[in-house]
């Protein structure tokens, strides 16, 4: 075998090589669950009542200072870092305002008896390695060594808490507590049309209930989203809807009795909602944050 031939050979065992151990590598990493709320127990350690509580907690603190905090349990990293992990989980999640990076993470690997705080870069000033390890060490680690979880979580986003609200950050943007986004919208744009239409067709007859139908969703669309496209495209749905002959019948009120619809949960207002979840707010994370045992 010729020299060029043999070196062929060797630059493709090694690159087989790396692909082999690259395949390996991703496989045994713990995957990084999606957003799906404030608080994420992949492990039962928290009964509905708790999580829903802690998240209230962060929602409120996110409607008052802007700041985002997620907590996330999971029994172990699969010897992965847990910094290596919780970075992962950031860059997945972006908690924080865009721009203004004000996003944190409480990271438990419970099985391997670790945590983590990851920080955004907003937040470094106050919330700070040092800071941080301390709410670990003093506050966290201490009542989860009792077997306290709930109560070691608790403290700690009290504390946290407590440390941002010391750093001086842009104001949150104040919306309605139903304004989202388009597509968070559209089911309940169809749902509007089938009420309103029915309800002014039959207060107002075929042709003047859709002009009336049609003017109030359009309105209220504007209202909620801000998209003078989308408004218009709410006006006409509601113009052809009431004009087909949707009506509100008995349906609708069997639907509500029975608690059928439901587009909003009372956790973290706006952000939290049934159709898109709880999302990040396109923050920035540079490993700043500490680590810690119990």
């Amino acid at each position: 075998m010729s020299q060029h031939a043999e070196m062929k050979r060797y630059i493709f065992l090694t690159w087989l090589l790396m692909i082999i151990i690259y395949v390996t590598i991703a496989q045994s990493q713990t995957q990084v669950p999606d957003l799906s709320g404030r608080v994420i127990d992949l492990t039962g350690t928290l009964d509905a009542s708790q999580q829903q509580v802690l998240a209230q907690r962060l929602g409120i603190f996110e409607q008052k200072k802007g700041t985002q905090i997620a907590v996330l349990i999971i029994p172990a990293t699969n010897a992965e870092p847990i910094e290596q992990f919780s970075m992962r989980v950031a860059e997945q999640w972006k908690l924080g305002r865009k721009k203004i990076e004000d996003g944190a993470i409480l990271v438990i690997a419970k099985n391997e008896r670790r945590l983590r705080i990851e920080v955004g870069y907003g937040l470094e000033g106050a919330l700070n390695d040092a800071v941080s390890k301390r709410i670990i060490d003093e506050v966290i680690s201490p009542l989860f060594q009792r077997g306290d979880f709930y109560g070691g979580i608790s403290a700690g986003i009290d504390a946290m808490i407590r440390v941002i609200e010391g750093e001086s950050l842009p104001e949150p943007a104040r919306k309605h507590d139903w304004q989202v986004s388009g597509p968070g919208l559209l089911p309940l744009i169809v749902f509007a049309a089938l009420v309103i239409g029915g309800l002014m067709r039959a207060l107002l007859g075929r042709v003047k209930g859709a002009l009336a139908a049609s003017g109030l969703l359009g309105l209220a669309v504007w209202l909620l989203s801000g998209m003078a496209l989308l408004a218009l495209l709410s006006a006409a749905m509601g113009l052809v809807v009431t004009l087909a002959g949707g009506r509100m019948g008995s349906g609708w009120q069997g639907g509500r009795r029975q608690g059928g619809f439901h587009p909003y949960s009372d956790i973290g207002g706006a952000r939290q909602n049934g159709w898109g979840g709880f999302q990040g707010g396109g923050g920035g994370f540079g490993g700043g944050g500490a680590s810690g045992k119990w």
